[in-house]
């Protein structure tokens, strides 16, 4: 084969650049039909992928000008994507994070970035498929692709199908792990209709804790009063357990309590769970009521928690 000069090697690089970004529309003035750009929409995904950051690491990992990066970062403030404030241990640098309508945008941007590559893809056959996956990795290893630095979950709020998710997995994790009949699968649904049925946005939230595509948790804090909420439908799946989401998503319903103005929290479970019964007693819940109760197929004792704010 006939070595290819610098020149050629140079002008190959540059073509194959020119195609790919064509291909995906990186140059369309709003990434995957959204209204942001290019690295706006790299930003709102690094906020999504990292539980708390600050503008130095957030600038030091997308490589941009720390001028360029703060004024993404005012617009989307003034969006209402994203939400900061002082850091406890350097005065000097302030914590973002997405907010619900960033977690929301983002949701959108990785569903549209998904079906984009996955319509891509379909017009391949598998071996090419394969093929085209194997050469991509070559590309960053040769280039040297430093690993991604991110938590393994995130957090979106809920959106169509959703809540057949949870009514399903609810009934299927529970029969495995507790023995529990349909009756608790009912109860669960009839939670989650009037969720629905009733949603108030400011006031109510359903988290979906997704990890490598997949959900694997969820949690809903519902409005009871003008001055009460309930924390409801904890889940995580199990390949999913021991990475704190269930503790960070009792968190976010914290949170968000007390951005509402709520002054308590309550909830109901059962003794038998365990793991739950630790979230809530490390998140600042109290034991205030127990009852036996015959519920699902099992003698139970049930349990009244709370919190106040």
């Amino acid at each position: 084969m006939t070595e290819i000069d610098l020149p050629q090697r140079i002008e190959a690089m540059r073509r194959f650049n020119r195609f790919y970004t064509r291909k995906i529309g990186v140059l369309h003035e709003g990434l995957l039909q959204s209204p942001f750009p290019l690295t706006t929409a790299r930003v709102i995904y690094e906020l999504a992928h990292q539980e708390r950051t600050t503008a130095t690491a957030l600038g030091s990992e997308l490589g941009l000008d720390p001028g360029y990066l703060s004024r993404i970062l005012r617009e989307l403030k003034k969006l209402g994507l994203i939400d900061k404030k002082r850091s406890r241990t350097d005065g000097r640098q302030s914590v973002l994070w997405l907010t619900e309508s960033g977690q929301a945008a983002f949701a959108q941007l990785n569903s549209r970035s998904r079906n984009e590559i996955a319509a891509i893809l379909g017009q391949l056959s598998w071996p090419d498929q394969n093929r085209l996956v194997k050469a991509m990795q070559t590309i960053e290893q040769l280039l040297g692709a430093p690993p991604e630095r991110r938590v393994p979950y995130l957090f979106r709020p809920h959106q169509p199908g959703d809540m057949g998710w949870v009514v399903q997995r609810h009934g299927v994790l529970y029969a495995e792990e507790y023995g529990w009949d349909e009756h608790f699968e009912a109860l669960v649904a009839s939670i989650v209709a009037k969720f629905i049925q009733d949603f108030k946005p400011r006031e109510e939230r359903c988290w979906m804790a997704e990890m490598d595509g997949q959900i694997v948790g969820c949690v809903f804090l519902v409005r009871e009063s003008a001055t009460e909420a309930k924390l409801r439908l904890l889940l995580v799946e199990p390949k999913a357990r021991g990475l704190g989401i269930g503790t960070r998503l009792v968190q976010e319903c914290l949170r968000l309590a007390r951005q509402v103005g709520y002054r308590k929290i309550r909830l109901w479970t059962n003794s038998v769970l365990l793991a739950a019964r630790s979230i809530y007693e490390k998140a600042g819940f109290r034991l205030v009521q127990e009852e036996p109760h015959h519920s699902f197929g099992h003698d139970l004792i049930g349990e009244i928690w709370e919190l106040d704010l």
